[in-house]
């Protein structure tokens, strides 16, 4: 898996985004986003989603330009901003119905995505009824179940205690373990040093890799 950001910039209403971005990622890492909010971290993971094109320059997915070979990444996981489910069903059935769209995975492995977010598949509760830190935990359960090539998280530990932001850190972890591009974006400096496997600034949307 290879992704390749070529000289991109990006305005919205003439507000420069992101600014002559050139970037590779390569599968079987994680790559870290560090900078504080409004830097253009978000509209970058959105860029390599297909959710934005670029104004100027070209986002490849394996050699397949996103926006004109294809639309979206034909692998792909996320977890973008705060995760969003319909409030009168549990979680199990908000990710069946989820995992309907594509019909890559059965119950076997969404229960297991469950599990290994932290929750219980066999929770009754409705999603309305969810903590902050299990909304999370489900939306990231939704990203990892399809075991995407590519996996894009956004401040994936927002709202979990200290034993959940571990727990958490080693499932991004495994994903990368199995072979999947990970890309997480976060504010905490010290939280991506012990994660990722290479470190990015984001900084008024110009991107410079930190060096070791």
């Amino acid at each position: 898996m290879l992704i390749e950001i070529k000289d991109v910039t990006k305005t919205i209403k003439k507000a420069l985004i992101l600014d002559r971005v050139s970037l590779e990622f390569k599968g079987g890492l994680i790559y870290g986003l560090q900078g504080p909010n409004g830097s253009g971290k978000t509209m970058l993971m959105r860029l390599v989603a297909g959710l934005i094109l670029p104004t100027k320059g070209e986002v490849l997915i394996d050699g397949k330009r996103l926006g004109r070979d294809i639309d979206f990444p034909p692998s792909l996981g996320l977890l973008i901003e705060n995760p969003a489910f319909l409030p009168g069903y549990t979680g199990k059935r908000n990710l069946e119905l989820l995992a309907e769209l594509q019909n890559r995975v059965g119950e076997k492995e969404i229960c297991q995505a469950i599990r290994d977010a932290g929750l219980d598949p066999e929770d009754k509760r409705k999603y309305r009824k969810y903590s902050l830190g299990m909304k999370q935990r489900l939306g990231i359960a939704a990203a990892i179940m399809e075991k995407p090539d590519i996996l894009l998280l956004d401040e994936p530990t927002n709202a979990l205690d200290e034993g959940g932001v571990e727990e958490i850190c080693g499932l991004i972890r495994r994903e990368r373990d199995r072979g999947a591009l990970v890309i997480v974006a976060c504010h905490d400096r010290d939280l991506l040093e012990g994660l990722a496997d290479e470190i990015y600034t984001v900084a008024e949307g110009r991107v410079e890799r930190r060096q070791p």
